[in-house]
């Protein structure tokens, strides 16, 4: 992913104005016309900023749609790290893996379009930041869930229905969410 601000250095306001204008145009034009429509120029010019003020901040329409996610993103992340049971701490470890699982079906729906364009914009994108969060914290939940299983693996194994091409084609051929999330369930409970 882009960084948003570089670390160690505070954005400065007629730069953070401007990321709050260019992410307000995309956000627009993503909810009025689709992924399709989000082309460079023409987030710069709803935007009121340059072509290039654009390509310097973001990279890519990839790096663009990062930034997009990266809101939702967070906010799933504190849920789970920080919120309330059985997504968050409190919970038996097995119930906060389901609750896990399900919730990233529900977040990975809701921007998958979104998330299609970013992880398929190079062999190794849905590789690191938040995949990267996510098996630490499924690897610890499944450690804790199941001792003495490959907990690494397992991680990656149920994580692998939530890439967003696999589930933008699921979806596409007529699967539901809760489908997927059934079948989640069914690995989960060890049912064939």
């Amino acid at each position: 992913m882009n960084a948003v601000t570089r670390p160690g250095r505070p954005e400065r306001t007629d730069a953070a104005r401007n990321r709050a204008k260019i992410l307000a145009a995309a956000n627009d034009i993503v909810t009025r016309h689709g992924v399709d429509a989000l082309a460079m120029a023409d987030v710069a010019a709803a935007a009121g900023v340059g072509v290039g003020t654009l390509y310097r901040r973001f990279g890519d329409r990839s790096g663009l749609a990062y930034a997009l996610i990266d809101g939702r993103e967070r906010l799933f992340q504190t849920a789970f790290l920080e919120g309330p049971p059985p997504l968050g701490p409190g919970a038996p470890a097995a119930d906060r893996v389901r609750a896990f699982l399900h919730a990233l079906a529900d977040r990975t729906a809701e921007q998958l379009d979104l998330l299609l364009m970013a992880e398929t914009a190079a062999p190794f994108a849905r590789f690191g930041g938040a995949y990267d969060a996510y098996t630490t914290h499924l690897t610890v939940l499944l450690a804790e869930a199941r001792p003495g299983a490959d907990a690494p693996f397992l991680a990656d194994a149920l994580l692998a229905p939530m890439a967003a091409p696999l589930l933008a084609h699921r979806l596409r051929a007529g699967w539901t969410v809760e489908r997927v999330k059934a079948g989640l369930d069914d690995l989960l409970d060890g049912r064939p």
